[in-house]
C-alpha cells in the first residue's frame, strides 16, 4: 500500500551528495521525471524506498527491508566475508529488481560504516556494480549523519531548546546537535562513534552477552559507548529543562514497540511517539538481564534482533548519560527518507 510521508524543509548545514542515475531505462518518461529511489546498505540491514513526490511530500510505491549482516566477523578480521557479501548481493539483486520494475530513473544507493573499514570494501562495491547494476556511494559518517537527520527532524518533538539527533546504527552510532534557525533546522555539531549493535556486540562476543554475567558484560557495552561519546559530550551545551532527543535505529523502534506491549510492530503507531527516558532506561536493563531464549520470546524483538538489542540497549543508556532529556522521540525514517528529499529537492519539488 502507498505511504505519503511528510515533507520537510532542508538542513541549513545540507551539502550536495553524489547521485545520479543508475542504468536502468525507464519506458514512461513521465515516470522519468518523477519516480525516486533511495537505497541505504548498512552494517546489519539492506533497506530501499521508492517514491514518487506529492504535494508537501512523496507517496512511497515501494520497499524492501532485509537484515544482510553485511559487517559480521568485521571487528575481528578487517575484512567482509565471503558470506556476508553473498547475502547482501542477493538483497541487493532484489532491490535492482524493484528499482527496474517501477521505472526509476534517479536514485542513490549509499553504504556505511562496514564498506568504509573493510579493507576489501571497494571490491565489493565493484562486485554489487557487476552483478546488480547498482552504483554503491561509500558516504563519509558527516554524509551519513545529514541524510538521517534531514529524513527524520520531521518528528522531532516541538520547542525551542537544542536536540540531539542520532542513528544507532550496526558498525557506528551517528550523534547530531541542531538547533533551530528561522524555523529551519541547523547543524551545530556532529560526531560518529566506532561502536553499533553489530561490532558492539562482538567487542563483547555472544557467549558473555547471554552468560551468567550478563549484567557485568552489558555495563562493560555501556561503558565503551559513553567513552567513545566523552569527547563530543564534552562540547555540548549544559543541560536544561527544554533540550530534546529524537532516535532513529531499529533499536529504539523495537524499544519502543515493547514498550507499547504491541504484538507485531506498527510503524504507525511508533513514528513519531515520545517515550518518557525513564521508561526506555527500564526496559533496556529489564532486556540486558534476559538471556537469549528470554529476548527472543518477546514479540517485537524475535530471534531476527534478539542476539544484537542488548548492544543497542547500552548504546542507548550511553547516550541517555550524555543528554538526559526527559523524553525520548522515536522515529521509523531516516537515511532512505533524507536520500529521497535531497533528490527532490534537486529537481525542484517542494517538500
Amino acid at each position: 500500500m502507498a505511504q505519503t510521508v511528510a515533507g520537510a524543509p532542508a538542513l541549513l548545514h545540507e551539502e550536495s551528495g553524489q547521485s545520479g542515475p543508475l542504468p536502468f531505462k525507464p519506458h514512461d518518461r513521465r515516470q522519468q521525471r518523477y519516480t525516486y529511489g533511495a537505497l541505504d546498505l548498512g552494517t546489519n540491514n539492506c533497506r530501499l524506498l521508492v517514491a514518487r513526490p506529492v504535494d508537501g511530500g512523496f507517496t512511497v510505491v515501494d520497499a524492501f527491508s532485509r537484515v544482510v549482516r553485511l559487517g559480521e566477523g568485521l571487528s575481528q578480521s578487517g575484512r567482509l566475508t565471503d558470506e556476508a557479501m553473498d547475502r547482501a548481493v542477493t538483497a541487493l539483486a532484489v532491490c535492482g529488481e524493484k528499482l527496474r520494475r517501477r521505472n526509476v530513473s534517479l536514485s542513490r544507493a549509499v553504504a556505511t560504516e562496514a564498506c568504509r573499514r573493510a579493507v576489501n570494501g571497494r571490491e565489493f562495491v565493484e562486485r554489487v556494480r557487476r552483478e546488480t547494476g547498482i552504483a554503491l556511494d561509500i558516504i563519509s559518517p558527516q554524509e551519513e549523519a545529514r541524510l538521517a537527520v534531514l529524513g527524520c527532524h520531521k518528528v522531532l518533538e516541538p520547542g525551542d531548546g537544542p536536540a540531539l539527533i542520532f542513528d544507532i546504527g550496526g558498525g557506528s552510532t551517528e550523534l547530531v546537535l541542531i538547533d533551530h534557525v528561522d524555523g529551519v533546522p541547523k547543524i551545530r555539531s556532529w560526531w560518529s562513534a566506532p561502536w553499533g549493535v553489530v561490532s558492539l556486540t562482538e567487542s563483547e562476543g555472544r557467549a558473555a552477552i547471554d552468560g551468567n554475567e550478563r549484567l557485568a558484560a552489558y555495563k562493560r557495552m555501556r561503558e565503551r559507548a559513553r567513552h567513545s561519546f566523552s569527547r563530543f559530550a564534552e562540547t555540548l551545551p549544559k543541560a536544561s529543562a527544554d533540550i530534546r532527543l529524537l532516535g532513529t535505529s531499529g533499536t529504539v523502534t523495537t524499544l519502543a514497540s515493547v514498550h507499547l506491549a504491541l504484538p507485531s510492530y506498527d510503524r504507525r503507531a511508533v513514528d513519531g511517539l515520545q517515550v518518557p527516558t525513564e521508561a526506555m532506561q527500564k526496559i533496556s536493563t529489564m532486556i540486558a538481564e534476559m538471556d537469549y531464549e528470554e529476548r527472543s520470546r518477546l514479540p517485537c524483538i524475535g530471534r531476527d534482533r534478539a542476539d544484537l538489542v542488548v548492544a543497542g540497549c547500552a548504546i542507548l543508556e550511553a547516550i541517555l548519560e550524555i543528554w538526559p532529556a526527559p523524553s525520548l522521540g522515536v522515529a521509523d525514517r531516516g537515511i532512505r527518507e533524507g536520500i529521497l528529499r535531497s533528490l527532490m529537492a534537486r529537481d525542484g519539488h517542494k517538500l
